[in-house]
């Protein structure tokens, strides 16, 4: 009986492992496909500024030249690339948002290929489901508003440079600026703001796009500092409109006007 029973179960065994030896080659050979179509991709577009192996090149007066991508990782690759930033025409300006040089499928390849140069932060897979509003408002007034602003609206940092809106970022692009501190952008890892955290973050920044105005109109949302000045010079103008009115109005002439109207 036990030689009879093991029969089907020795059969179901070598076919699974037919199976997974049939299907491993298969999925090897897809990821080498991606990173051959990614290292295509940067030795055309990206290895002149960063180097053939990712090394970077010096950058010198009169010529191109860019940092190492070896800490990049798919976080760093995705961020500039997802969001336009890169590539870019020189190194002098501050890379700023703009509409993506490659396909979603060809930014997929080049992820893939930067992120095998070496050891850098993967890109956060962002749940949104579970989330704290309230927690993660905490984490981005903590963090986050000093440069970006309370409303997200971006603001000036030094050496002329500026810290962008936040408004159009994906949850991706937000986690990937989170892990990898792009520009002048402090690096955040998990021992500063967890996996759960940065969910959170992520939606109050998402929220930000488009929040609750309870306390009337938001004025561009430009911040609580310069809305108040509005409301300052508008009252101010208002006060200013009524003196004028009031001293306008003599009463002695009041007076002689209404005893010529009615005799």
């Amino acid at each position: 009986m036990r030689l009879r029973s093991a029969g089907p179960l020795t059969l179901l065994f070598v076919v699974t492992a037919a199976a997974t030896w049939a299907l491993a080659p298969r999925a090897d050979a897809q990821d080498d496909e991606l990173l051959e179509e990614g290292r295509q991709l940067y030795v055309t577009g990206c290895s002149s500024c960063h180097g053939n192996d990712g090394g970077g090149i010096e950058i010198k007066e009169g010529s191109a030249g860019g940092p190492s991508l070896k800490a990049a990782g798919e976080a760093g690759a995705y961020f500039f690339l997802s969001t336009g930033r890169m590539p870019i025409n020189s190194t002098e300006e501050q890379p700023t948002r703009k509409d993506p040089a490659y396909s979603p499928e060809e930014i997929e390849a080049l992820v893939a290929y930067v992120a095998s140069l070496g050891n850098g932060p993967a890109l956060p897979d962002i749940d949104l489901a579970d989330t704290d509003l309230a927690a993660g408002g905490s984490i981005y007034r903590a963090n986050c508003q000093a440069c970006h602003n309370a409303s997200g609206s971006g603001g000036a940092l030094s050496y002329g440079r500026a810290a962008p809106k936040l408004f159009e970022s994906t949850p991706e692009q937000i986690g990937a600026a989170v892990r990898v501190g792009p520009g002048q952008m402090p690096t955040f890892g998990d021992d500063t703001i967890t996996d759960q955290g940065l969910d959170d973050l992520t939606r109050y920044v998402r929220y930000l796009d488009n929040p609750e105005d309870p306390g009337g109109l938001p004025i561009g949302r430009t911040g609580p500092v310069p809305e108040g000045f509005v409301a300052w010079l508008v009252g101010m103008v208002a006060l200013l409109a009524l003196i004028y009115w009031i001293g306008t109005r003599n009463p002695i002439e009041k007076r002689r006007e209404h005893e010529e109207e009615h005799g």
